[in-house]
């Protein structure tokens, strides 16, 4: 009584419109079809892009949707051409895929992959699989995919080149954080801006981005590392990954800008933008030093007016940058850090401050509003 090639029943969270909570129902989902895969999740956290969606702000929304892509699971079946993959594999899904054929793949200056098309809205790319139609239905309705990876869902279809492969002993419950929160904060680092010995580093934002940005820089061997955060309570966890100095603005009488380039004599060598929001944009840009500093944009804020940079400041030497999925080329790269993971080289514990059962998936996202977790993994 096998599943392959056969319609699932399974449970999943649907938004069905925007400023509401996910509903859990039953949806079905279909076989994969050529050159596609579907899983079994059996670990998916929740990031703030998903919440993006749900913002009465955001533009280009589209509903109903089964949001997620941050997970691990099991292969169930695989489709006609697929050939890297099996049922029992370990899996993570990426959103950022890897076809290893574009101009993007094909060149070691970036993690772009051709199958993206909408680079001016990258959420609202990949809600259809590549036939244009969908694999999940709900009372009778097709149901949009996220990301390409819909990881809200018990079982969830994806294409073959949006699937890192793991090893058979991988820990999903951990290992699910690769699939955007951990890559993106540490490859900002590593890949992105190339954080050097000695070099002094400031991170906006202590999520589960900005703290893996700090193990990025500790990695790195950053001299200092300084944290800015307005939750005094995520200082702890910062300075035992390696922060050496806690800035809470609220706590300051000026700006964080100009107390960070009196704290280093004209400003970092390296800063981390990992909340969004023009405003932080803009003092994490400021407290990078003329010459040489690079700032790297990671968070995104939905209907934020963007950046206004005149041409001086960056005739002065300073860089403005931006990472997506931390430069990781996912289908080569994040089977290395699942490993790096197993061998006791990088710490995704200390991301997980909440575990939950999935029915309590809107719970998980009430937590990340308040800004009371760090990462919740929900298990099915």
């Amino acid at each position: 009584m096998g599943t392959k090639g056969k319609i699932i029943k399974c449970k999943a969270a649907i938004a069905w419109e925007a400023n509401k909570p996910l509903s859990i129902e039953e949806v079905e989902v279909a076989p994969p079809k050529d050159h596609e895969v579907r899983i079994q999740i059996i670990a998916t956290a929740l990031c703030h892009s998903d919440a993006h969606i749900l913002h009465p702000q955001f533009e280009g929304g589209f509903f109903p949707v089964i949001l997620g892509h941050e997970a691990a699971g099991v292969v169930e079946s695989v489709g006609p051409g697929v050939t890297n993959f099996k049922p029992g594999d370990k899996v993570i899904p990426l959103y950022a895929p890897q076809c290893g054929k574009c101009k993007f793949c094909l060149s070691p200056r970036t993690n772009f992959c051709g199958k993206l098309k909408n680079f001016k809205n990258p959420i609202g790319d990949q809600k259809l699989m590549e036939d244009g139609t969908s694999r999940f239905t709900c009372k009778g309705k097709p149901i949009y995919h996220f990301m390409g990876t819909s990881t809200f869902s018990q079982y969830t279809v994806v294409s073959d080149v949006n699937l890192a492969k793991l090893e058979d002993d991988a820990n999903l419950e951990r290992v699910c954080l690769l699939g955007c929160a951990f890559s993106t904060g540490y490859g900002a680092v590593i890949n992105n801006a190339k954080v050097t010995p000695g070099s002094t580093c400031a991170i906006f934002g202590l999520g589960g981005v900005g703290l893996s940005a700090v193990m990025g820089c500790k990695a790195s061997g950053a001299s200092r590392i300084i944290v800015i955060d307005i939750n005094s309570e995520k200082f702890t966890k910062a300075k035992a990954l390696g922060a050496t100095d806690c800035l809470n603005p609220k706590d300051l009488d000026k700006p964080i800008q100009e107390v960070i380039v009196e704290m280093t004599n004209g400003g970092v060598d390296f800063a981390f933008e990992c909340v969004g929001g023009a405003k932080i944009m803009r003092a994490a840009l400021d407290s990078v030093t003329v010459g040489w500093g690079v700032c790297t944009i990671i968070g995104v804020n939905v209907g934020d007016n963007g950046l206004n940079v005149s041409a001086v400041e960056l005739l002065m030497g300073r860089t403005l940058t931006g990472t997506s999925f931390g430069g990781w080329k996912g289908v080569t790269s994040v089977p290395k850090l699942a490993a790096d993971y197993k061998n006791k080289k990088l710490d995704l514990d200390a991301l997980v401050s909440h575990t939950l059962p999935f029915d309590k998936v809107n719970e998980a996202f009430d937590l990340m509003y308040q800004g009371k977790s760090i990462r919740t993994v929900l298990l099915f």
